[in-house]
């Protein structure tokens, strides 16, 4: 309206899942001059909406980026949005020695918080149609899967027509039900949480002229049976999150273990483990945009979502596995604590990162090197990716492994804001955390996160 007020966005990343609202009834950025006409306030609410989408930045395939946002932030001239902490260095330009000081981090949420869920009584995430296509366009993934199933079904001593194929969360697609049937299984059942998932299944089947072979069954896991109670020889999960319990993998392997002939044989599961690897990580817009003109509490413990190639995030330490499913043996840990030592050359290598970043943003040139060393040197949160192992020598990784560095995925990156502001960090400084996992053994129980610690100074 004329003073700005009432105007709402919500990000949709490339998954469809919301990843941020912003609204001028409840501001990001904060117009603090009373003296400023409407038209300051509608530039006021519009700053609002670049920022709620650079903040939603994680679609691979999108040509929009963080730095068309902040482009359009640099061409205004609104005095406060502009906080002078926003643009200067937020450490000392000298390392002084100083007695051990600790900052205090936390952050948590549900796994569904800002994504699709199935319905408001099932707490479940779900998928838009282009997430769908993402997964199966993702080059990391879907060849390695095929060439599991099609090795997986030819190891079978009396051959791929001897075996029953079980496929959790086949999706609108039923891609390695597919995949399965036309290698020679001798059938398929492909099970369908989502209505309209299922029923484009269906479709699909029928099209490709294998209705005989796959047989797809709506529910979840836990809802449906087998005909005649029926095992099969062994299961595709592809149920893993960006976190990799926070689509209900573990509850669902739990409770499909009943499908299985063997469910304790690790050849049983395609893939048959599943990780989540942490590091603490540094972030751009948590540098440019602070308090009092941005507040990120706002996202109320919401992560922001990357795409795994964004150079926006980079990592200061060595990661670290912290969750960690063997479905054929199926547990997960409940807390964890992990240490984490600041790497001095990795802050170095991301300081040419985020000048390179801030360059292709086209920010100021009197400014990019003071914020590409000040990002460097900064803590926002610990960022956690997925990696899944299919048998003993194939792997999926979303980002690359070990060291975390950045690759093409349709899975994301995810990092919790752990403090309002970036905290200084150095070569040598510690992140103290301890991992709250809360993860469901029922399926429509979205699982609980939560990390506390603190980034201690030990110089």
């Amino acid at each position: 309206d004329e003073e700005g007020r009432a105007l709402k966005l919500t990000s949709v990343n490339h998954e469809g899942h919301i990843t941020s609202q912003a609204t001028a009834t409840e501001p990001i950025i904060q117009n603090t001059d009373t003296d400023t006409d409407p038209r300051a306030n509608r530039m006021v609410a519009f700053i609002n909406v670049v920022i709620a989408v650079c903040l939603s930045y994680t679609d691979a395939f999108s040509d929009i980026t963080r730095r068309d946002a902040i482009q359009k932030i640099q061409s205004v001239s609104i005095h406060p949005f502009v906080a002078a902490s926003a643009m200067s260095p937020l450490f000392p330009g000298a390392v002084v020695a100083k007695e051990i000081s600790e900052n205090p981090i936390q952050a948590q949420w549900t796994a569904v918080d800002g994504l699709n869920s199935l319905s408001s009584d099932k707490q479940f995430v779900s998928f838009s149609d282009s997430a769908y296509k993402a997964m199966v366009d993702d080059p990391s993934r879907t060849p390695q899967f095929e060439r599991a199933i099609i090795e997986r079904l030819n190891s079978a001593p009396d051959g791929p027509g001897s075996q029953v194929v079980l496929d959790l969360g086949t999706g609108p697609f039923a891609l390695f039900a597919i995949i399965a049937a036309k290698n020679g299984a001798g059938k398929v059942y492909a099970i369908e949480a989502s209505k309209e998932a299922a029923r484009v299944a269906r479709e699909t089947v029928k099209k490709m002229g294998l209705t005989e072979k796959i047989t797809i069954l709506e529910g979840f896991s836990n809802e449906v049976t087998l005909p005649d109670g029926i095992k099969a020889d062994f299961a595709i999960a592809e149920i893993v999150g960006s976190i990799a319990t926070e689509e209900g993998a573990y509850a669902t392997i739990l409770d499909a273990r009943r499908f299985l002939k063997n469910p304790s044989d690790a050849s049983s599961w395609i893939p048959n483990r599943i990780q989540t690897w942490a590091s603490p990580a540094s972030y751009t817009l948590h540098n440019l945009f602070t308090p009092p003109a941005f507040d990120w509490g706002k996202l109320k413990g919401e992560p922001v979502r990357f795409n795994c190639r964004d150079e926006g995030l980079q990592l200061l330490s060595d990661p670290v596995l912290i969750e960690d499913i063997n479905f054929a043996n199926p547990m997960t840990r409940k807390k964890m604590d992990v240490t984490f030592t600041i790497d001095g050359k990795r802050v170095e290598r991301n300081e040419q990162a985020f000048r390179d970043e801030f360059t292709r943003g086209r920010l100021p040139n009197e400014d990019i090197e003071k914020l590409s060393v000040a990002t460097a040197h900064s803590f926002s949160g610990i960022a956690m990716w997925p990696r899944l192992l299919i048998g003993s020598s194939t792997e999926i990784n979303s980002r690359q492994y070990p060291d975390g560095g950045h690759q093409k995925s349709h899975w994301q990156t995810v990092l919790p804001i752990m403090s309002d502001t970036p905290v200084d960090i150095k070569s040598g400084d510690e992140v103290k955390v301890t991992f709250h996992f809360n993860v469901s053994e029922k399926v429509t129980d979205p699982a609980k996160y939560r990390i506390s610690g603190s980034v201690v100074d030990l110089i």
